[in-house]
């Protein structure tokens, strides 16, 4: 999982170069980069707990991360219609890190 949310991250970034540089989607990225990496950081931070609620604090932060990077690519896919199934991707993957996340929350 820690190297699948820095994949991901990495890959929004990749993406966000490829876009024109629109007043929108340059402050739409700027947000995205900064939610799709907290998504990583956090679950990171969360396997170096410092005990059960620590763990599960991380795990929501990075959950609701993901969920912020959902709204972010929804409006970059909604304004770049050239990029929209790369986006599409990106959007699939957010979703399912957010589900996963659940599940080990849940699970915890």
């Amino acid at each position: 999982m820690e190297e699948r949310s820095y994949l991901f991250a990495k890959n929004c970034r990749f993406t966000i170069q490829k876009l024109q540089k629109t007043i929108s989607n340059i402050e739409d990225g700027k947000q995205l980069i900064r939610s799709s990496g907290s998504i990583a950081a956090n679950y990171i931070e969360a396997n170096e707990k410092l005990g059960d609620k620590d763990f599960k604090f991380r795990l929501k932060i990075a959950r609701k991360e993901a969920k912020e990077t959902v709204l972010w690519l929804k409006l970059l896919k909604d304004l770049n219609y050239n990029f929209e199934n790369e986006l599409a991707e990106l959007l699939i993957e957010a979703e399912e890190l957010r589900k996963i996340l659940s599940a080990i929350i849940n699970k915890s």
